[in-house]
């Protein structure tokens, strides 16, 4: 029971995410061909509220769930490493249609063969964590 909330929350972001059609394949296409600017603006409304909040949380000095202080970490100055994994995220989106949370909204809500792209993903994730030390940060 102490999850709950988790798992509602997840459900009305998967609610959310069809509603708006930002799981549809056909979507992200027209996105990444400039065909339609819906997607930009579900980008951009994210990124708006996404501002606002950072904000309100610096502002008001918010805490957790635990009480502690959320405290976020300045980020250093290397825009080539940003370019190079903003590359990366982008042709796997391009190339699959998804992103890693429609990825799980895809799945539930009945695309099977996006559990492919999920595993390729996770995949990908441990590949990360075996290389990440030879990589330059």
């Amino acid at each position: 029971m102490k999850g709950l909330k988790f798992i509602l929350a997840g459900i009305v972001f998967g609610i959310v995410m069809v509603k708006s059609e930002a799981v549809s394949w056909y979507r992200i296409q027209e996105m990444f061909r400039f065909q339609s600017f819906h997607m930009y603006g579900i980008i951009g409304t994210a990124v708006f509220f996404g501002m606002i909040s950072v904000f309100l949380i610096k502002k008001f000095k918010l805490r957790d769930a635990q009480g502690v202080q959320i405290r976020l970490a300045a980020k250093d100055k290397q825009w080539v490493k940003y370019a190079a994994g903003g590359l990366i995220f982008g042709l796997g989106w391009a190339l699959t249609g998804a992103c890693p949370g429609p990825m799980f909204v895809n799945i539930g809500y009945g695309y099977l063969a996006m559990t492919i792209v999920v595993l390729g993903a996770l995949a990908g994730t441990f590949l990360y964590g075996r290389v990440k030390e030879q990589l330059p940060h």
